[in-house]
């Protein structure tokens, strides 16, 4: 079974951290997936820095500049992650647009990745019509599990088509806008999270964008089975650098207050 499947059926709300490859500093990659999963993180979503991340607000897109002004590529974020499976067991997750993965060909990429022990995909950019009819069989050949985002504005059809192709979780975009606002959650989004809810869907839904502490991470979670941070891990390593990443985990999963 796919470790992300595995993590799913744990009797838990799960929390996934963002960050991208090669930022701060090239090398680091490595070793902000130990940490993070030392510290309690139950998945990780690295990100493959791209020159044009539509999906992605100033922060992670800053970080995506530094790091490929720091040389990160396709072929070294591979080479850095070959030994990852030695010494990290939760499920690792490349985030990333489709224009570098159809570059270094979508087979031969899925390949590295199952011969490293990558999970899964979530591409922003890539519909789910061209996914199903064109690259679904090659993803599932190699045992990976491509995850799609739904936002408030998805219509209920759409959702029961993503929903029936997937075979995974959901990721449920909190709003519309790009990644790293730092208000709360209002009516209008949890409303949105209760709907999605009550559709029961065959795949759990984890909420992303917006979620920066404590209570956004417990607003996410009341209604899905866990929460996506990326900004605000990306503005903790502009301060700490790959320092004090227990602080952080810590802070957005205090463990008398995680919801079960």
């Amino acid at each position: 079974m796919n470790r992300i499947n595995q993590k799913l059926q744990e009797d838990k709300k799960l929390l996934s951290i963002y960050f991208t490859a090669g930022y701060p500093n090239l090398e680091d990659t490595g070793t902000i997936i130990q940490n993070l999963e030392h510290n309690g993180v139950d998945m990780i979503e690295i990100g493959l820095p791209f020159s044009d991340p539509l999906a992605d607000g100033p922060t992670i897109q800053a970080s995506s500049t530094q790091a490929l002004k720091n040389g990160m590529t396709t072929d070294v974020l591979f080479n850095q992650l070959k030994d990852i499976r030695k010494t990290v067991s939760i499920p690792l997750i490349i985030m990333g647009y489709f224009n570098p993965i159809l570059q270094y060909g979508v087979e031969a990429f899925c390949k590295k990745c199952q011969d490293i022990g990558i999970d899964g995909f979530i591409i922003p950019d890539l519909p789910v019509d061209i996914y199903h009819e064109n690259y679904k069989a090659i993803f599932e050949k190699y045992g990976l599990i491509n995850v799609f985002l739904i936002t408030p504005q998805t219509t209920k059809e759409r959702i029961e088509f993503i929903d029936s192709i997937s075979n995974g979780f959901i990721y449920m975009v909190s709003s519309a806008s790009v990644t790293g606002g730092d208000s709360g959650f209002g009516d209008t989004q949890i409303n949105y999270f209760k709907r999605i809810a009550e559709m029961t869907l065959k795949n759990p839904q984890i909420v992303g964008f917006g979620i920066h502490n404590n209570d956004t991470y417990n607003q996410a979670t009341t209604h899905a089975k866990g929460a996506i941070i990326g900004s605000a891990f990306i503005k903790h390593l502009n301060t700490n650098g790959i320092h004090k990443i227990d602080s952080f985990v810590k802070s957005i999963i205090k463990s008398n207050e995680i919801i079960k």
